[in-house]
């Protein structure tokens, strides 16, 4: 059987922790930004930890991450 390729767009966008958790960037930061309060900018700029629950389905993109 060949390997399992992992999910091209998925390893650009999430990174694992030591534990195994995965980290993803936070969404709106793109455009529409200027009604925004600047600190909700600033929370957002940080990385998130998904839940258990994504963390099993995005795995599955990722089999040796």
């Amino acid at each position: 059987m060949p390997k399992m390729k992992s999910h091209s767009g998925a390893k650009k966008r999430f990174s694992f922790t030591k534990n195994g958790k995965i980290k993803h960037k936070k969404a709106g930061l793109r455009h529409l930004m200027s009604g925004m309060k600047p600190a909700r900018g600033r929370k957002l700029r940080h990385q998130a930890v998904l839940s258990p629950i994504e963390t099993n389905a995005i795995k599955k993109f990722l089999p040796y991450g």
